[in-house]
């Protein structure tokens, strides 16, 4: 079994409240997990538990677990596939979220990541995806037959439409990042940290990564997330 490196937040999950309150069920697996990561130089940040029925889809520890592992760059390990849940609308939101996750049972296949095999599972939703691009590659093909060179920068500038989506996918990404790390400013500010160098240097002790993945926070950049924070 390969080892795993890096940063991880772990989800739990148990059906029932006693299960929850024993912690039966739990141990079994974090031992998944741990077999699982094998003993690479690995750093479990945080773990979620969640204590529900597996017939819900609105599963609050996990959204936290999605929030908290996009904050820190890390990715999501369950211990079971079916820790998760059937729906495809749900796996659909998972992929939507932008984080690796993982499943500890599993096999792992090289080049596969989770969000492949996710993908796997809304199968529909990758066979609409190559219906689209089939139909898409036979009108080029099309069109190349009928004589019109394709390819290469012909200086076209984006129209308004083309720079209107970009700056909506900006500030989608800018937005949930901010809505990520809201609560740990939130915190910090609780403990005294009131002046934006001091949620900086908090942050950069506890190894939250910036927006861009870069670099150190800076007053500037901790400012610019409390501007879209709710107030």
């Amino acid at each position: 079994m390969a080892q795993h490196n890096g940063k991880f937040i772990t989800y739990y999950r148990v059906s029932t409240g006693k299960q929850g309150k024993s912690g039966l069920g739990i141990e079994a697996q974090r031992a998944a997990v741990a077999a699982y990561l094998n003993g690479g130089d690995w750093t479990i940040v945080a773990e979620f538990t969640e204590v529900e029925s597996g017939k819900r889809s609105d599963r609050p520890a996990l959204e936290q677990a999605l929030a908290a592992a996009r904050l820190h760059r890390a990715a999501l390990v369950v211990s079971k596939v079916d820790r998760l849940t059937r729906s495809v609308a749900f796996l659909s939101r998972l992929l939507e979220a932008g984080v690796d996750v993982r499943f500890a049972d599993l096999p792992v296949i090289e080049g596969a990541t989770g969000r492949f095999l996710l993908q796997q599972m809304v199968a529909v939703a990758e066979l609409e995806a190559g219906m689209i691009s089939a139909r898409t590659k036979a009108a080029l093909a099309a069109t190349k037959r009928r004589g019109k060179k394709l390819g290469g920068n012909r200086g076209v500038v984006p129209g308004a439409k083309m720079q209107d989506a970009s700056r909506k996918a900006l500030l989608e990404r800018t937005t949930k990042h901010a809505a990520d790390i809201g609560p740990t400013i939130r915190k910090l500010q609780a403990d005294g940290a009131t002046s934006l160098r001091a949620i900086a240097d908090g942050l950069n002790k506890a190894g939250i990564p910036t927006a861009l993945g870069n670099g150190k926070w800076q007053p500037v950049q901790v400012q610019r997330v409390l501007a879209r924070l709710p107030q």
